[in-house]
């Protein structure tokens, strides 16, 4: 299965942070980098066992700032393809948080 490495970036329908297999105070910088720059709100974004790493960053910029307020949390299933071509279905989560 190929997964996504973490991203951080900026669109202009907003911010986005692709959380993958780094460590967790890696997203959570990205997080706080883009309320530094002037996000209003942040798109949190992660698929399969990523998934809990994403709620962990989650928790972790509330904490550090409780100004931050879940928007919106959506769930979906992704189908992606394994490395010898066969469809896997995947649970995707998306975090919207602001500040």
């Amino acid at each position: 299965m190929v997964e996504k490495e973490a991203k951080e970036t900026k669109t202009p329908e907003g911010y986005f942070v692709y959380v993958g297999k780094k460590g967790v105070m890696a997203y959570v910088l990205a997080v706080i980098t883009q309320f530094s720059e002037g996000a209003k709100e942040i798109s949190i974004k992660a698929r399969g066992k990523s998934i809990s790493r994403a709620i962990d960053v989650l928790e972790i910029v509330k904490n550090k700032n409780p100004e931050v307020k879940v928007k919106a949390i959506n769930t979906s299933t992704e189908e992606v393809e394994t490395d010898d071509g066969r469809p896997l279905k995947v649970s995707a989560i998306e975090i919207i948080i602001k500040k």
